[in-house]
């Protein structure tokens, strides 16, 4: 049906046949696609080649011509000879009436326009050319007008659906847009996409969701049995980062239909991705309720042990809890082997093991073990030679660290697992206080292919030029290495004792900008923001010619956007990064959060 009525639309030239093109490769076409004949032929060439053809589309460009070039005599004359043919005629009434309102008679031309449209033929066809008329004299809210009286005309709520949306869109209004979407939901749930593809793009802020949600409960009241509905409501939620609210929205539907898990299974991703575990953890809960026998039971399983991993990466889990999840991938490894379907889970295992639990060399015998596992890809068995590298800094094997290192940086050779590999050669030279080959290693990745390589090399090099000005420095950045290897290491109390001694020892050392950064990070870790709030406030406000004040101040923007709940201060911040430090790598960013802040439409 869709197609259809863009196909007639594409003949009668109100859009360019690009459109079908695109809705044929699974688009959704958006107001730029529609396109309109060119008015660039001389009105005389017009009115000739009108005459001669005496065709309804010449028609409308020779009136269009007319009126824009205020030739209202003519305009009147053809009128005259036209009406007197087909007095009923609603396209000459409304060309009549879009004359009168071009010489000021806007009363008489209402009365017109209220004419034609009592006048419509109850013919579908001929209603899209009146309205394709319109639409083509700029006249959108009569061509709205047109359909809608159309509908009535043929006894039919549900005719030009698309053609109405279209006009919504146009004009912008959002709640006749909302109307149109949920009506005719009645006997096309399948333009649930185009829904939520076109309300997108034309909602600005949280009221619109809200006023969505409102008309969908509504609709939900008097007729639960639809389940577009609700799906447009999840989809709401989502948009509006209510998860907690679209999970019991998925939850009850899922439930309703019987289903068997697969749409919560796939918003669980953007719960997670989104920060919100604990969305992500009831609805992993929820479908382990299934039984084993489900689809999506093992799936459901690992995954919500992964999320317990990620908790615990982000400070938020004790040793007992540690130890609980470093048996559940141990579980993991029992029930369904060691093999290259549960590598993750050995991993993940020796991570724990090295990291939280204080047992590297176990973490490094089962590291060594997955080397030998048949069927493990190449690049598998490179990242973990980069594990076992770590792991070797660990145990105070640098030696050996260097060698797992050049075997992977030398086996994929410009890759970007490579450059990984040589990354933690600059950095393990940081360590050990070589810190002349670390920056010249740190200087050829600045140019690598991956961003974050780049950057990481580049903050290392800068570090170290920044801080080897004289012996004092030196030996001051020493400190600063071992500080950074005890981060390494996972022990950030220490880390942060070697930090505050740096001071102590060294009291005119140039440091202070990046041992203010650094603690904002361990700080950040341990989920102890308002330590890491001093912290990053300190460092762009004492330190105002400091290399990483532009990143205090991102990184305080999202703390206040995304963890603080504080969107004024963060729209503060991003907008002093804008104006203060032009040239930030957060520029581009901060930009596009800034404007989300303010409530621009992104999406427009």
């Amino acid at each position: 049906m869709f197609r259809n009525s863009l196909l007639i639309l594409t003949f009668l030239g109100l859009i360019g046949s690009d459109v079908t093109a695109q809705i044929d490769a699974g688009g959704i076409p958006t107001q730029r696609t529609f396109q309109f004949r060119s008015l660039s032929v001389p009105l005389e060439q017009l009115k000739t080649i009108y005459l001669k053809t005496n065709d309804e589309s010449d028609f409308n460009q020779y009136y269009k011509s007319l009126l824009q070039n205020k030739k209202f005599e003519e305009s009147e004359d053809l009128l005259k000879k036209l009406l007197k043919k087909e007095p009923k005629s609603s396209k000459y009434l409304i060309a009549q009436g879009l004359l009168l309102k071009e010489i000021g008679k806007g009363n008489q031309a209402e009365k017109v326009f209220a004419n034609a449209l009592n006048n419509l033929p109850k013919q579908e066809f001929e209603i899209r050319l009146i309205a394709n008329f319109c639409y083509e004299m700029a006249a959108t809210d009569l061509a709205t007008s047109v359909f809608l009286q159309g509908r009535k005309v043929l006894s039919n709520e549900q005719a030009f659906v698309y053609e109405l949306i279209r006009m919504y869109q146009i004009k912008r209004d959002k709640n006749l847009l909302v109307q149109e979407f949920l009506n005719a939901f009645e006997t096309m749930p399948q333009l649930i996409q185009l829904a939520q593809n076109s309300l997108a793009a034309i909602f600005e802020s949280d009221a619109d969701y809200n006023n969505l949600q409102f008309a969908l409960y509504r609709k939900i009241q008097k007729d639960p049995s639809k389940e577009v509905y609700t799906q447009l409501l999840i989809w709401d939620f989502m948009q509006q980062h209510k998860y907690e609210m679209a999970l019991i929205q998925l939850i009850a539907q899922d439930k309703r239909t019987k289903d068997d898990g697969g749409q919560l299974f796939n918003a669980i991703e953007t719960f997670t991705a989104n920060g919100d575990y604990k969305s992500a953890i009831k609805a992993y809960e929820y479908l382990l309720t299934k039984g084993a026998e489900n689809v999506y039971y093992i799936q459901s399983k690992v995954e919500l042990i992964n999320i317990h991993y990620k908790q615990l990466l982000e400070g938020k889990m004790d040793k007992t809890e540690t130890q609980k999840l470093a048996d559940e991938y141990l579980g993991i490894l029992t029930d369904y082997g060691k093999n290259s379907q549960t590598i993750f889970a050995l991993k993940r295992w020796a991570n724990l093991q090295a990291y939280y639990l204080n047992n590297p060399i176990a973490a490094k015998k089962e590291l060594e073990s997955a080397l030998l596992i048949p069927g493990v890809t190449a690049l598998e068995i490179g990242l973990i030679k980069l594990d076992l590298g770590d792991i070797y800094v660990l145990t105070n094997q640098p030696w050996d660290a260097i060698l797992s290192y050049e075997q992977v940086s030398t086996q994929f050779e410009g890759q970007p697992v490579a450059n990984e590999a040589k990354f933690r050669v600059a950095k393990l030279s940081f360590y050990q206080g070589n810190f002349a080959y670390a920056k010249s290693q740190a200087d050829i990745l600045k140019a690598s292919t991956s961003q974050l390589i780049a950057n990481d090399a580049l903050n290392l090099s800068l570090l170290i030029s920044d801080n080897l000005q004289n012996s004092t420095d030196s030996s001051a950045l020493k400190m600063y290495a071992d500080a950074e290897l005890l981060i390494f290491k996972n022990q950030s109390q220490k880390a942060l004792m070697k930090m505050d001694s740096i001071t102590v020892k060294y009291a005119n050392n140039s440091l202070e900008d990046d041992i203010l950064l650094l603690k904002s990070k361990i700080y950040i870790k341990g989920n102890d923001l308002s330590k890491a709030v001093i912290m990053l406030k300190e460092l762009y406000t004492k330190q105002t010619e400091s290399i990483w004040a532009d990143d205090a101040i991102f990184t305080l923007a999202d703390l206040y956007e995304n963890k603080l709940n504080d969107q004024p201060q963060a729209q503060l911040l991003y907008q002093k990064l804008l104006t203060d430090y032009p040239g930030s790598m957060h520029i581009a960013e901060a930009r596009k959060r800034f404007r989300k802040l303010r409530g621009d439409n992104l999406g427009a």
